[in-house]
């Protein structure tokens, strides 16, 4: 086993990971095969989480990823929207399955209705031929005569979000379509070894209890395919002599390496990704960040670790809320990527994230200043 990796180290690979080190020279599919997975709630959030880490990025270079199917958008790990890889998306999906269908077929806003996981899956097949063209919620309650029955199966059927052209590709109002690669013929296990291997290629080192926060995957299944890799996975010595599993040759990067700020947008998996997430959010700063409806808010790294949290403001800029009092060259370089977002978000919504603006009511800062105006 390798020397220990201190909490700091840790950081670092997942920053390089997940191209937050610097910003990589990679097309869109690329940059998200490279990190794994991208939540994708709010519609603008993959367009600012790549402009993170992929250089030179346009708002048209996402737009024609979603639009040529190299990037699909569905419900995948922890039951949520993510934009993935087309390559991942089956095997992504076979692996989440289980969790996708309990979640919605066990649900009482399902059970409360009358219906049976039965009625549910005997609709499965057919949904190839009803998805073959894009078709909003309305059009398929219309179809299956119930709307609690697609309210299940566009979560755990092989259905992906169809790009309606909007702002940011998908808008308020979807459209579905059948998963270009369908997912029943696939070997759940091997499903479920893909998931993690990419996990830790983008995440890792990580436990197993950090394989099941990520996919929300049980964690007796966590423990059990994790069992089942450890001739292809490596073993690294974490914090307190943590045992950490990780796939060879990730990198690892040295970890006084330096990491320069950036500005995530809500729900970025670099803060969702752990079981223990202290690896990127101080313990202190996680109920700032994440409310308590869940919405975790657009955050401001310093250093590697979440330093405050940003908004853009209506008279130009972003409002940068610093939740500790940042140095002088911090505050250059997130002055420097304000800019950078501003003129990003300008092409296409300049008051990104509005309707979450309630949550800064009462947020304590230590240091408030509007950038990039």
């Amino acid at each position: 086993m390798a020397a220990m990796l201190t909490a700091r180290a840790l950081g670092r690979a997942t920053l390089a990971r997940q191209l937050l080190l610097r910003r990589e020279a990679v097309d869109v599919a690329d940059g998200v095969r490279r990190v794994a997975a991208i939540q994708a709630q709010a519609p603008a959030s993959p367009y600012i989480a790549l402009w993170n880490r992929v250089a030179d990025l346009t708002p048209a270079a996402v737009d024609d990823a979603f639009a040529s199917f190299a990037v699909v958008k569905a419900t995948l790990m922890r039951v949520t929207l993510h934009a993935v890889h087309a390559d991942d998306h089956a095997l992504f999906h076979r692996a989440m399955q289980p969790t996708l269908r309990a979640a919605r077929l066990n649900d009482r806003r399902f059970t409360g209705q009358g219906l049976t996981a039965r009625d549910a899956d005997a609709l499965v097949e057919r949904l190839p031929e009803l998805l073959a063209t894009p078709q909003s919620n309305a059009d398929m309650e219309e179809k299956l005569a119930h709307p609690r029955l697609w309210w299940a199966l566009r979560h755990y059927g092989p259905v992906v979000h169809a790009p309606v052209g909007s702002t940011w590709t998908f808008g308020e109002r979807p459209a579905y379509l059948a998963a270009p690669h369908q997912s029943s013929s696939v070997d759940p296990d091997e499903a479920a070894k893909h998931l993690v291997r990419r996990y830790l290629a983008a995440f890792g080192p990580a436990t197993a209890a950090d394989v099941a926060q990520f996919a929300l995957m049980p964690r007796a299944r966590a423990r059990e395919v994790v069992g089942s890799m450890r001739e292809e996975l490596v073993t690294r010595e974490g914090p307190d002599g943590a045992l950490l599993l990780d796939v060879d040759g990730a990198p690892l990067p040295d970890e006084d390496v330096p990491a320069p700020p950036r500005l995530l947008p809500m729900w970025d998996s670099v803060l969702l990704a752990y079981a223990d997430r202290s690896r990127t959010v101080p313990p202190e700063y996680r109920p700032l960040v994440t409310r308590r409806n869940g919405d975790v808010l657009p955050t401001v790294l310093v250093d590697g670790k979440v330093a405050g949290v940003w908004r853009p403001v209506p008279d130009g800029g972003l409002e940068v809320s610093a939740f500790h009092r940042l140095t002088d060259d911090d505050w250059e370089g997130v002055a420097r990527e304000a800019a950078g977002l501003v003129a990003f978000l300008g092409e296409r919504e300049p008051l990104v994230y509005s309707r979450y603006g309630h949550w800064w009511r009462d947020l304590p800062a230590a240091e408030v200043r509007t950038l990039g105006a």
